[in-house]
């Protein structure tokens, strides 16, 4: 027999404190979003697991969503219980998942902003600081420099540059699927300077404990904290990624190129990620299309 629903939900919350290793905010998150589901199940009647249904999951869905809840926190609600609920099923404590093919709302496409280039630069140069600041500017450049995805950056191996003075870059991307990417001058100082600091029999190029690789929460913070020094808010590491795309599609790169380089597998994928302004769209019409300009030399 289950226990509660408030006693399982005990159960997850420390399931990702200590198995996941939560940040302490996302445990928060989830135990707040868990306690309001809980305390509808209560009035609902609802006390135990499996009794729960996906209809009932739709009904409260409905409910905080005639309270007015914004379509981004109800999703996060929902994204919470299906988390509880997948969890409860792994462990064999329910015979199905009930939030499972449950849908939420539909949620408007949001593009990424990219930073300026003066931004990108000052974030790079003056955002290191303290004892791991060479290590700290090395993720940056490369981050920035070679549009990579933050779990590429955390696998990334001294073999992967071999031999350095190429400035190419082996990366293993989703599904494994290599790629080559160059990488400038800046990145290629950034590695040399870090390079001494990190013991000869270390694979990556960024260590963590244990003789594994940096953690992806470390990277994070090493972008929210080189930030906030310079003034920035709400810098991630797909800033950075987003930042690269675009600065290189409005130096003239074509699409084609910066999908490859971002590793997507359609041109469809970096259209959607990728906002290009309009006045770019148009200068590179201009300069492209032998019919772009009239008699008069006018577009």
């Amino acid at each position: 027999m289950l226990e509660n629903v408030w006693s399982t939900i005990d159960l997850f919350l420390d399931h990702l404190r200590f198995e996941k290793e939560a940040s302490p905010h996302t445990v928060t998150n989830y135990a707040a979003d868990l306690a309001q589901f809980a305390e509808f199940l209560d009035h609902q009647g609802v006390a135990r697991p499996e009794s729960l249904d996906s209809r009932m999951i739709r009904f409260f869905l409905r409910e905080i969503m005639g309270f007015g809840y914004s379509k981004t926190s109800v999703s996060r609600k929902l994204s919470a219980v299906r988390s509880w609920s997948a969890f409860l099923k792994e462990r064999g404590a329910l015979p199905t998942d009930p939030a499972k093919g449950v849908q939420g709302p539909k949620l408007p496409a949001i593009l990424p902003r990219a930073l300026s280039r003066e931004h990108a630069k000052r974030l790079i140069e003056e955002g290191p600081d303290g004892d791991d600041r060479i290590r700290d500017r090395a993720i940056l450049e490369l981050l920035y420099g070679c549009g990579l995805r933050v779990s590429e950056l955390v696998a990334l191996r001294w073999e992967a540059l071999e031999p350095v003075e190429e400035r190419m870059l082996r990366v293993a991307g989703k599904g494994e699927k290599e790629r080559i990417v160059p990488f400038g001058q800046f990145a290629l100082a950034a590695l040399r300077e870090w390079r001494p600091f990190v013991p000869i029999d270390a694979p990556f190029l960024f260590p963590g404990l244990k003789g594994g690789a940096v953690t992806v929460r470390t990277v994070h913070r090493v972008v929210l904290r080189a930030s906030a020094r310079v003034g920035l808010s709400g810098v991630t590491p797909h800033t950075l990624r987003h930042s690269f795309a675009t600065h290189l599609l409005e130096g003239g790169a074509s699409l084609a190129v910066v999908k490859d380089l971002l590793g997507h597998e359609s041109l469809l994928t970096t259209q959607r990620y990728l906002a290009i302004n309009a006045e770019h769209l148009r200068e590179s019409y201009r300069v492209a299309h032998p019919r772009a300009k009239g008699e008069d030399g006018h577009v």
